[in-house]
């Protein structure tokens, strides 16, 4: 397996078939994190079970030779939903006013890095929603800034700062249009 396999795209509405693989890919792309609170691997779990119940949870994984190689997912959040709440400043309402798409993981193996991978992940994820926004958090120290720059030219800009939890690092709120909203 190498990052010239062909990638095979599936998507999981359900998290019970995804769960073992989500865990296994994060694990491997947050190695260096583990140690740390908010990323260990528990912390993670009970995210994704949380997030795997909301509604609107969609998932999207990347294999290559059978492995699993990538992933991101994402779930709808509403008006008065505490993401938005946590978000300061106070989001412009046309982002809040209707339904909107939270990208809450996205992750690539180290292989898999710099070979448009995450970048097809994330597409045929937004392919599958239907909110005129997709929204999403990053800690924007991650790769010395560099994570926060590729969101950037992805079409997201920023909107505000979370800090979901204690254990979590400040992090910078992006939100762009879906394509459903063109």
């Amino acid at each position: 397996m190498t990052a010239t396999s062909i990638l095979e795209l599936r998507t999981f509405t359900t998290i019970d078939t995804a769960r073992g693989d989500l865990v296994d890919v994060y694990a491997d792309v947050r190695s260096a994190l583990l140690h740390l609170p908010n990323y260990a691997i528990t912390a993670f779990g009970e995210r994704l079970d949380r997030h795997g119940a909301e509604p609107g949870f969609v998932a999207v994984l990347a294999y290559a030779d059978g492995f699993p190689v990538g992933y991101a997912y994402a779930n709808t959040i509403e008006h008065g939903d505490r993401y938005w709440e946590r978000t300061s400043p106070p989001p412009a309402e046309r982002y809040t006013e209707r339904p909107a798409a939270a990208l809450k993981e996205i992750g690539v193996r180290t292989t898999w890095r710099k070979t448009g991978t995450a970048r097809r992940i994330h597409d045929a994820l937004l392919a599958t929603r239907v909110e005129p926004f997709v929204t999403l958090m990053v800690n924007p120290a991650a790769g010395d800034g560099k994570v926060h720059a590729l969101y950037r030219s992805w079409g997201y800009e920023d909107i505000g700062q979370s800090q979901p939890s204690p254990a979590s690092p400040p992090l910078s709120v992006m939100i762009r249009a879906t394509s459903s909203s063109k």
